[in-house]
């Protein structure tokens, strides 16, 4: 947090603004001369080195090793980011990519899947974005078609139309006749009801040794729970990009990169965060260690929520380095937001 933030002037926060924008654009430390160069204010390297000596004083810049130059602290980049960023709109060509990415296919697990690897093409950073959440998912529908020997394809159907398919390996092979009677079963005890309950309810049902639980229910149930085997497998999220990182030099060392890597795989600190950003409104920026996870204190993300039907359900954004092009990375993460809500939902119009 900045200590006196009152005690920064008009020069004093322009000179940040340019060395913020010269250390995006470079990566190098940058020094008086430099600032001098670029900032427009016609000031000696001598006023430029006092400046600076304030803004270090106020913990938004600092001197990394025995640089004479200097770098953005997370506190820098957060008085950037809430005062002295211009925002510009997207190009056409990029907007024109997003929206016919987008509107490609009518699967809602390969248009998440698009808007998560069009981030990260576009960006050249990690792409995240959550599955839909609803406050409740229900099931509506269920069908079992026989594959090969013990393999069965499930198709479900949650809330309104979301249709889910999984494979199976069931205990033995099962004819059509059998899965049908199975499916009608199923659909009978537990249409309407939500995953939660019915992963509770198949498990119980299967414990039960009564007399009037079938052979063939049964087997029903114990089909259902293969099926459903996962607890809050309606959560979680779809990454693409995180390769990018690796060519990132303040990522690029092993022990930071082997850190990042684990909270990815390991999902909850990326889904903790996500959800976070599930209440807020527009774009939200976590900045270095402002997360509250050690794993990303060298890493900013930017997120935006994205609603279907008027209601939000997810949240999608970008991994990068603190150093990342926020003037570039905001307006992506915005705009793609509203167009994955509108690909969703195909009654709403996607916005141009």
């Amino acid at each position: 947090m900045v200590k006196n933030k009152s005690a920064l002037n008009e020069r004093s926060l322009q000179l940040l603004k340019t060395l913020v924008e010269r250390y995006i654009s470079d990566g190098q430390p940058v020094g008086s001369r430099a600032l001098s160069k670029d900032s427009d204010l016609n000031l000696s390297p001598a006023t430029i080195r006092n400046v600076m000596a304030d803004l270090e004083d106020l913990g938004l810049v600092c001197s990394p090793h025995t640089s004479a130059g200097r770098v953005p602290t997370a506190s820098g980049y957060r008085l950037f980011v809430d005062s002295l960023l211009t925002v510009r709109p997207l190009d056409e060509g990029d907007l024109s990519r997003l929206h016919k990415g987008l509107q490609a296919t009518e699967d809602s697990g390969q248009i998440i899947s698009c808007a998560s690897r069009l981030l990260a093409e576009l960006t050249q950073m990690a792409g995240v974005v959550t599955l839909p959440k609803r406050e409740v998912v229900s099931l509506r529908h269920i069908e079992f078609l026989p594959l090969s020997n013990t393999r069965v394809l499930v198709i479900f159907v949650t809330n309104e139309q979301e249709v889910h398919n999984r494979i199976i390996h069931t205990s033995r092979t099962f004819s059509q006749a059998e899965l049908q009677c199975a499916a009608n079963y199923l659909n009978s005890m537990y249409c309407g009801q939500s995953l939660a309950a019915v992963r509770e309810s198949v498990i119980k049902d299967l414990q039960d040794t009564k007399e009037h639980i079938n052979q063939s229910m049964r087997d029903a149930i114990a089909m259902a729970k293969l099926t459903f085997n996962q607890e809050g497998d309606e959560d979680g999220f779809v990454l693409a990009g995180e390769t990018n990182l690796m060519g990132v030099s303040e990522l690029s060392d092993m022990d930071r990169l082997k850190k990042l890597f684990e909270a990815f795989s390991q999902k909850q600190a990326v889904i903790h965060l996500l959800d976070q950003c599930m209440k807020a409104q527009g774009v939200q920026i976590f900045i270095g260690e402002e997360s509250g996870y050690q794993e990303f204190k060298h890493c900013s993300l930017v997120t935006s929520s994205y609603s279907i039907s008027d209601q939000v359900v997810g949240v999608l954004g970008v991994i990068g380095p603190t150093r990342m092009n926020y003037q570039k990375i905001i307006p992506f993460v915005d705009v793609t937001a509203k167009l994955l809500g509108a690909a969703l939902n195909p009654k709403c119009p996607a916005p141009m």
